[in-house]
């Protein structure tokens, strides 16, 4: 579901790994990326970490089958399955280490929430973007507060009711993404992220609250 690599430097790589479904957040990826959020957060080794995903898509938002069967589902199981994914959302939204996105692919419904939960997200020029759980008679809901955090609630009124897919330059003018890069440049743009951070030493880093997304020494 996921990997989480460590180097030397103390970057850390956490990998959505489910490319055959398009990286759909699963109640399995979910709970996945809830606990490594925890590892991370309380590893003193690590001092940056770098979101990423396998395949062509980042993340094509929450699984069909899953989403079903909570619709299916009686009121407690729904609000479980809710809470959850708020609790992974706010897992990485509040690790004490820098969170870059590398937005390989196109990101829909959670993942635009993924990569709103990060403090800085570069994506690739050829990236679609979307709000499409509306499509489904679906609000978005859980990662609404970090997409407003992120692009403001004027901006918000413009992506959230339509479902419209949107390419990678309305996403910078949006500030879901920082800058949309080359695909070729992508790597290079995310280690130019992570090395002004890695010779911050063992100093650690926090959140204030509830200002998401800025950092203090």
């Amino acid at each position: 579901m996921i990997d989480l690599v460590v180097d030397a430097r103390g970057v850390a790589t956490l990998t959505l790994a489910r490319a055959d479904k398009h990286n759909a957040l699963s109640q399995a990826m979910i709970d996945a990326l809830t606990q490594a959020a925890a590892r991370i957060a309380a590893d003193r080794r690590i001092r940056v970490v770098v979101l990423a995903a396998a395949g062509p898509t980042f993340c094509a938002g929450g699984d069909l089958g899953w989403m079903r069967d909570q619709m299916a589902a009686d009121t407690p199981t729904r609000r479980a399955a809710a809470t959850s994914l708020a609790q992974m959302l706010g897992a990485l939204d509040s690790l004490p280490q820098p969170l870059i996105g590398r937005i390989q692919g196109n990101a829909f419904g959670g993942g635009v929430g993924l990569a709103c939960v990060c403090d800085v997200a570069i994506g690739v020029q050829t990236a679609k973007f979307g709000l499409t759980e509306t499509r489904l008679g679906l609000i978005p809901a859980t990662i609404g507060p970090y997409v407003l955090a992120r692009i403001g609630a004027a901006r918000a009124r413009r992506v959230f009711l339509s479902g419209r897919v949107f390419g990678a330059d309305e996403a910078v003018a949006l500030d879901i993404l920082a800058r949309a890069v080359p695909a070729d440049a992508l790597d290079a743009a995310i280690a130019a992220e992570v090395a002004p951070i890695c010779p911050a030493g063992q100093r650690r880093w926090r959140r204030p609250k509830p200002m998401p997304g800025r950092w203090v020494r």
